[in-house]
């Protein structure tokens, strides 16, 4: 696979989720996403208004993080906070399921988190649910997936990038065997370079989560 760079930023969620990034990080981010022409900028929920008025007519989308880094609140709260994100412009989500609920076996919870985010944004933003796969057994990933298409999410994404480890291509590529073709997979945590994003694509992602955005389409070159 050969991408030019146009085709490689199309892929990619710049991102800047760090605790510690200020007002100044967030406008640069957003510059730098529309100079390279990312499919996104994903960012904390405090800077989603500011994102969606800097990218605003720019076609660059804004992002936002729920329930994160833990996935730890409750479902209830999880809606509000994807409500109150896309109230504030965000047109994509990014959810981290109840992995607690997951290591329990009960699916029931992990439903009814999902479609609580799901139901929340009514179709105004698209739904990534990150399994945060370092921390899940091989048959957890593939009914975490199940249950994410399921209750009508439009992507499962591997990792937040703060957790034990980040994507890897076996995960990527069980991921997809499981969704199937029409769902789409974001592989996201470590991905710093061509050749990473490069094998996450070949291996079924859709949509790169990076930090390392102009590093990666500086790569196509």
């Amino acid at each position: 696979m050969r991408l030019t760079p146009e085709e490689m930023a199309a892929c990619i969620d710049h991102t800047n989720l760090k605790p510690q990034a200020g007002r100044k990080e967030i406008l640069a981010l957003c510059e730098e996403a529309m100079t390279l022409k990312t499919a996104s900028v994903c960012v904390n929920p405090s800077y989603v208004k500011l994102a969606a008025q800097t990218l605003a007519g720019s076609g660059v989308t804004t992002c936002c993080v729920v329930g994160f880094p833990l996935g730890a609140t409750t479902p209830n709260v999880k809606a509000f906070e994807a409500a109150e994100a896309v109230a504030n412009g965000a047109r994509e989500v990014d959810m981290v399921l109840n992995i607690g609920a997951v290591k329990s076996s009960d699916w029931a919870l992990v439903e009814r988190d999902i479609a609580a985010v799901v139901n929340a944004v009514d179709g105004q933003a698209k739904v990534k649910v990150i399994l945060e796969t370092c921390l899940l057994t091989e048959e957890e990933k593939v009914l975490s997936c199940q249950a994410a298409k399921r209750v009508g999410a439009d992507f499962v994404k591997t990792s937040t990038g703060f957790s034990t480890g980040g994507a890897t291509v076996e995960d990527v590529r069980l991921m997809r065997r499981t969704v199937g073709p029409n769902m789409g997979v974001k592989a996201s945590g470590g991905v710093r370079t061509y050749e990473d994003a490069v094998a996450m694509l070949e291996a079924g992602a859709t949509r790169l989560g990076a930090s390392a955005g102009r590093a990666i389409i500086e790569g196509c070159k």
